[in-house]
């Protein structure tokens, strides 16, 4: 026979009923947060860089690679063809005007010299020789142009003395015929001798002249190996350092050939090289900054190599401030060159996320969630990247590498 339960009994099975579906609809909320949490991504706060978005200038750059190298550099030639001798200055020796930095071996060069000095004093003494031959041989036809001249007088009387005994009577025709013909020949013989002598006064001149020519030049010659031979002792023409020397004692040098590099260290220009797909957009005067481990430094373009060599053209820079204390030769620097300029833009730091992005968009923190948003991204250089539309001041976005995320809509910051 059942019997009624008492209310203390009726009050504790409620509370179970009670507890347990409490119990019940807290392990549901648990299921339904947990299952969110499945459906939304999320990522340690951690693991993200983020930038604030502010308005500024941006300039649209083309990275080159660079080396820092001295604005003036001496080039030194070996003047002769000779053989080092001796090294007096080695590669980092700091040099003043007129250091002797080689010594060439002339002994050579001083063979050369003396031969070709000898050939002038024997052309020198042949000028004397064919001078006193062609006085001496002007001096006879000057003798037989007096004696013909004589002769002609001689003729002359002749003449008139035939004509005057044809008068009287006393001679004939025929003789006075036959002196006016030989009157005729010695005065074509007289007149032949007058300019033959010319003639030799003109040749004489001539002679004179090319001789003087000839020793004029080996006079020149002479004093060109006498400079080059001066110039054996290879010295630096302006204050530098030596950058390079070749040192090979005993080897042979041709002439003209680089023996030396001197530098002026007071001053720098950077050499830069970038790939020659970009050559169209490079142009003289264009603006650059060249970037010497922290330190910016702004210059423009001062030449253009027109020649591409291993895919690469080469153009140099000229630095504002070519004497800055932080350049030195050789040094490695990047090098920017400014293509384009947009002033009071939106912009965000560069970095990771906008190398990797293929869309655009961008992630925009919102409470601890990141929103993914459109947004146009504009010129860029390794500083900032523009973004045109999609943000405002103020908003953070994130910069890091998000490629995991770029199908998500949002993701949860842990």
């Amino acid at each position: 026979m059942d019997r009624e339960l008492s209310a203390a009994t009726k009050q504790a099975q409620k509370k179970k009923r009670l507890w347990q579906i409490g119990v019940a609809i807290a392990l549901v909320l648990v299921a339904v947060l947990g299952f969110r949490s499945l459906l939304v991504p999320g990522i340690a706060r951690s693991d993200i860089r983020t930038a604030t978005v502010s308005r500024g200038l941006v300039a649209a750059t083309l990275t080159a690679s660079g080396v820092v190298v001295p604005e003036h550099e001496l080039v030194l030639t070996s003047p002769i063809q000779a053989r080092i001798e001796q090294v007096v200055r080695s590669t980092g020796a700091q040099v003043q005007a007129g250091d002797q930095v080689l010594l060439l071996d002339r002994s050579f060069t001083q063979l050369a010299y003396d031969k070709m000095k000898d050939e002038q004093q024997l052309n020198q003494h042949k000028s004397v020789q064919l001078r006193l031959q062609l006085e001496k041989k002007l001096n006879g036809l000057e003798s037989e142009l007096a004696i013909k001249r004589m002769h002609v007088k001689s003729l002359q009387a002749r003449l008139e003395d035939e004509q005057y005994l044809l008068k009287i009577g006393g001679g004939t025709l025929e003789q006075v015929k036959q002196a006016e013909l030989n009157l005729k020949i010695a005065q074509r013989e007289l007149a032949q001798l007058e300019r033959d002598i010319a003639s030799e006064r003109k040749l004489l001149k001539a002679d004179e002249q090319e001789l003087g020519f000839t020793l004029a030049m080996n006079g020149r010659s002479l004093e060109e190996l006498e400079r080059k031979m001066q110039q054996a002792e290879v010295r630096a023409s302006s204050p530098g350092v030596v950058t390079w020397v070749n040192s090979e004692v005993g080897s042979n040098v041709n002439a003209g050939e680089v023996i030396a590099r001197l530098a002026d260290l007071s001053s720098f220009r950077v050499q830069a090289t970038i790939s020659d797909a970009f050559a169209e957009q490079l142009h003289l005067g264009d603006a650059t900054t060249v970037r010497v481990n922290e330190t910016n430094l702004a210059g423009t373009i001062s030449s253009i190599n027109p020649t591409v060599s291993n895919g690469t053209i080469t153009f140099y820079v000229a630095l504002s401030e070519e004497a800055h204390q932080v350049l030195r030769p050789s040094l490695r620097v990047e090098v920017f060159v400014t293509t384009a300029t947009k002033p009071n833009t939106l912009r965000v730091k560069n970095g990771p996320y906008f190398n990797s992005a293929s869309e655009d968009q961008v992630f925009v923190l919102r409470g601890d969630e990141l929103i993914r948003t459109p947004a146009k991204v504009g010129v860029s250089n390794s500083d900032f990247v523009e973004l045109e539309t999609g943000v405002q001041p103020g908003d953070v976005v994130v910069v890091s590498e998000m490629k995991e995320f770029q199908h998500m809509e949002k993701v949860k910051l842990k």
